[in-house]
């Protein structure tokens, strides 16, 4: 059997709850419900699919990312968007971040069996967002200020068991 997996950072708990009142203004005033499924999180590597009886290689792959480096602050700074016609997606904008682009790449070193663009941002609407919904949003989000900070110090492992669960972490451990 397959199950999905997908390793991230997650902002502490406030930062989540602030994301949702975008997330639902976004359910209510764009019909876009399924940025909602999901807590808000910062994509190190996109979801995969492997048989559930190799995760014990998945976890020690995940072990093996090299995060010998000190806690780093991401700063959250306004809202971009991708505005693919076909899967539109809006999301809050971290400020760019040297850090945060080595993590990504000591992840890529143990996972590189998926070729992706890292483009770091917090998912606030996408799938069920129209690209007609999209564009009135963007209207209303390009120029909405949002900006807060928190610290990185760890990164985890999730599995999708009817929805996403962690099932690892592994902390960040300054020199």
């Amino acid at each position: 059997m397959k199950k999905m997996y997908f390793i991230a950072i997650y902002p502490p708990q406030n930062i989540i709850e602030e994301i949702n009142v975008f997330k639902q203004d976004l359910a209510t005033n764009f019909a876009n419900t399924k940025a909602l499924k999901n807590e808000a999180h910062i994509t190190l590597f996109p979801p995969f699919d492997r048989e559930f009886e190799l995760e014990s290689d998945i976890l020690d792959a995940f072990q093996k990312i090299n995060t010998d480096m000190s806690p780093f602050e991401i700063i959250l700074n306004g809202f971009g968007s991708f505005p693919n016609p076909k899967n539109p997606v809006l999301f809050v904008q971290p400020e760019e971040n040297e850090n945060l682009k080595q993590l990504q790449l000591n992840v890529k070193e143990k996972f590189s069996f998926k070729n992706y663009t890292f483009n770091p941002h917090v998912t606030v609407g996408y799938r069920d967002l129209t690209y007609d919904n999209f564009l009135k949003a963007w209207e209303v989000y390009q120029h909405k200020i949002y900006k807060t900070k928190f610290l990185v110090d760890k990164i985890v492992l999730l599995r999708h068991d009817g929805k996403w669960v962690q099932i690892a972490e592994k902390m960040l451990s300054g020199k």
